[in-house]
Parts: structure tokens; sequence; C-alpha cells
């Protein structure tokens, strides 16, 4: 798997130098020079690591790793900022950020701090809990053969994708998880497919494993965010 980078900068040199950098390291870096952008790309493609300039236009750095995290809470990131006070550092982790460089700053601490986010980010996004059959309610899922049992007692061949989406919501039992990680996850391609090809999973999930389809038990919508698994 391709290890790719977002980095929102709005100095163009330093911009230029950093992708540049990464590039020669093997990574894949879009690179955009405000907020806005950084907050848009992050909806529509995959990414390992976020690297933030906290004074950017449009939405400053801290702004953004907070929306970034209203969904997702697993993308390692790396602030990058001129401000170096400890009260700017508190308010970027404050805010959700994992790691923390001062501007002007050592190129080669700069790429040994890059390469400990995406060990992290890896192991999130391959972190399994090993599951491989679940029973609830009148429903079984064997997820070693693809096969499952609904609500009525039909025999259901899942799809593999269909055994990945619904493998990642056991897994997280009783917690939300957002479209752009179901998507990162259980797709994992550079752009995304439309959202709507989850929703269409999820109708198919309810009509499988759901007595009242149209009042779940067990899949439920969070608006606006993503789904979860409840039992």
């Amino acid at each position: 798997m391709d290890i790719r980078i977002l980095l929102a900068e709005d100095e163009k040199n330093l911009r230029d130098t950093i992708t540049l950098n990464l590039e020669l390291e093997g990574y894949e870096v879009v690179s955009v020079a405000d907020g806005k952008m950084a907050l848009k790309m992050f909806d529509e493609q995959r990414f390992n690591v976020v690297i933030l300039d906290i004074m950017m236009p449009e939405f400053n750095g801290i702004e953004v790793c907070r929306r970034i995290r209203l969904t997702n809470s697993d993308t390692p990131i790396l602030f990058l900022t001129a401000k170096g006070t400890t009260e700017d550092k508190l308010n970027g982790f404050k805010a959700g950020g994992d790691d923390y460089i001062t501007k002007p700053f050592n190129l080669d601490e700069f790429l040994a701090r890059i390469r400990v986010l995406i060990k992290f980010s890896l192991r999130q996004l391959h972190q399994d809990s090993g599951l491989s059959s679940y029973s609830f309610g009148p429903n079984h899922v064997d997820f070693k053969t693809f096969k499952a049992v609904g609500h009525s007692g039909q025999e259901i061949k899942l799809t593999k994708k269909e055994a990945l989406l619904l493998k990642l919501l056991l897994d997280r039992k009783n917690q939300v998880v957002s479209r752009q990680q179901i998507l990162q996850y259980v797709w994992g391609y550079d752009v995304y497919p439309s959202t709507r090809t989850i929703d269409n999973f999820i109708l198919s999930f309810r009509k499988y494993f759901e007595s009242d389809p149209k009042n779940p038990q067990y899949i439920q919508s969070i608006r606006g965010v993503g789904y979860k698994f409840v039992e």
C-alpha cells in the first residue's frame, strides 16, 4: 500500500521543499495552500498522515484538526508552525494533534517524526480483533467462509467488502465509525467511491439482520457522521 501524506502549508517555497523531500522518501504527497482545501482533500481521499501549518488562510490548522477529529480519530496529525510556545503546543494537542514541530526545523528530525506517525497509522489501519465469527440475536456471521444466517433463518453469502464492513462495525461495537474510516478500511483507495456506496451496504445489512429494517436494532445511523453497531 502506498503511503500518502496530506500537506497543508500556505508558504509556497516551504510547501514545495517539504513535498520534494517527502517524495524522495517514497511517499505520495498531496499538497494544498489553505485549510478549506485540506478538509476537502481529507474527505475525498485516503491519507496515512496529515501535516498542518497552523497559520493558514480559510481555516487555520487548529480548526482543520478539530474538524477532522469530529469524524476521524485515527489518522495522525503533525502541526508545522512558526509558533513554539507551550500554550500553542497545548492548543494543538487539545484539538487532537499527535505531534508538533517548530519552523525552522531540522529535516532529518522532521522525516523521523513522519516515519513514527506512519508506523502508528499502519498499526491503527490493520488493528484487528481476530474475530472469526459472531452471533447477535437470531443472526450468525462466519468471517472465515463469508457465510451468514439472517434474522429469518435465511442463508447469506457475503461479498468480501460486506464482510470487511460488518467486521469493522462488530470490532468497534458501541462505537461510532465514520464514513471516512469505513472507506479507508474497507476500500483503501487513494480516491474514495461515493459515500452512497456505504449507505447501500448498510441497507443490505438491515435487510439481512434486522427484523424491522426501518427501525434497526443493531446497525444504527449516526446522522452526519457514520454508523454504529449496538447490542
